[in-house]
């Protein structure tokens, strides 16, 4: 299985690699320093020549092997729209599996990759930045779990922090002082919580109470109850729901928040996650006026249409992750820089565009994307406070 190895010393390196993985998963590898982050190096390159580019998807996984393909086209399709930069781009298989994730990274790096992109799963982006971390060479994930970044690792999926540090600044600017959370008690739940609680410190919004609600019909009504009497008892002006939009407990949520007291006439809902993927929830009470964060919509599209174009079908909604990583390098690489492929450059200030609109790299691993706030008026989407088109503007 590792016959690719070119020594004794880096045989015995995957195994090593995968229990330290095990051990990291739920780690903050930001706590890594000496792996490198916005200080890192990377490989030299000579970007008058093709740049050997790693994409890590789990092409034989039965259940995410569709979102592989998407990604890989969409990558295909950023090269093809590069200006000027010549990318060799080569896949590899992870299976979906953690252990494989991290063969395949040194394999990659051992063939020649001078950057990867990917894994799509957060434990193998974790292993495969473990695997390859001693030879400089920088990770570009698809994932969104912030306890995976750092280091020589980037994530560059949206997160929950980007999202409510966005929506809890537009809050504030919009005369808002105080909220109540509303969250599950799994996971995913106390991520939102925790992002949404540490948006609002900083945007200078009280934190009135959080309810968290266990997975059951009973669980999501008695936080509804408990949501809504502690927006009469501290006369908090908003509720911010953390639930997914697509979770059975959100519909409960918009109509029980305000039959138990939380009207939305005098409360202000906010939602961390896209409700525009739900139109079955525009009707309901808690709706009408709520907020929430969308990316630029005329880029996502002109991207979706371009996809379609070439592949005859839409793509997935992870893809355009892998056209952003492949636009990041291009952009950097277009400009004559050597050094493109380092963690100082990859978190440059001013950021990429990419096919939800701008983005960046943060020197922790995480990301910064640019997202417009919206509305439901009327049982249609409206933009209230646009994307914004560069950073150091008005939405971050």
């Amino acid at each position: 299985m590792f016959a690719f190895l070119t020594s004794a010393r880096k045989a015995v390196r995957p195994a090593a690699f995968a229990l330290a993985a095990i051990a990291l998963t739920g780690c903050d590898a930001s706590m890594m320093p000496s792996l490198g982050g916005a200080n890192s190096g990377g490989p030299k390159i000579d970007p008058s020549k093709p740049i050997r580019v790693a994409l890590l998807i789990p092409k034989s996984d039965a259940g995410a092997g569709p979102v592989a393909q998407s990604l890989e086209n969409a990558a295909r399709l950023a090269i093809s729209e590069l200006n000027g930069v010549k990318v060799d781009l080569q896949v590899y298989d992870t299976a979906g599996n953690t252990g494989t994730a991290a063969a395949q990274a040194q394999r990659a790096v051992d063939e020649g990759a001078r950057i990867i992109l990917g894994p799509l799963f957060g434990e193998s982006a974790n292993a495969a930045g473990i695997a390859v971390a001693d030879e400089g060479v920088n990770v570009l994930s698809f994932s969104n779990n912030p306890s995976i970044a750092g280091g020589n690792v980037f994530i560059l999926g949206p997160t929950f922090a980007n999202t409510a540090q966005r929506l809890m600044r537009y809050a504030k600017g919009q005369g808002k002082n105080s909220v109540v959370v509303v969250y599950s008690n799994d996971v995913p739940g106390q991520f939102g919580k925790v992002a949404i609680e540490q948006a609002a410190t900083s945007a200078g919004i009280r934190i009135a109470s959080a309810e968290g609600y266990s997975l059951s019909p009973e669980g999501v009504a008695a936080s509804a109850r408990a949501a809504a009497a502690s927006v009469k008892q501290s006369g908090a002006d908003s509720v911010f729901i953390a639930t997914e939009a697509t979770n059975a407990a959100m519909p409960m949520l918009l109509n029980m928040l305000p039959e138990n007291g939380a009207s939305p006439a005098s409360t202000q809902y906010i939602g961390l996650t896209r409700w525009d993927v739900r139109p079955d929830l525009y009707g309901l009470p808690g709706a009408e006026g709520a907020w929430f964060a969308l990316p630029n919509r005329a880029q996502q599209e002109s991207f979706n249409g371009r996809y379609s174009a070439a592949y005859g079908s839409a793509p997935h909604p992870l893809a355009g992750l892998a056209y952003d990583g492949i636009a990041a390098i291009g952009a950097l690489a277009s400009q004559g820089r050597g050094d493109a492929l380092t963690g100082n450059a990859l978190t440059r200030s001013t950021g990429f565009n990419g096919v939800s609109g701008v983005f960046r790299l943060m020197p922790d691993g995480t990301n910064q994307r640019g997202l417009a706030v919206a509305t439901i008026r009327n049982k249609q989407v409206v933009i209230l406070d646009p994307a914004p088109n560069s950073f150091g503007g008005t939405g971050f």
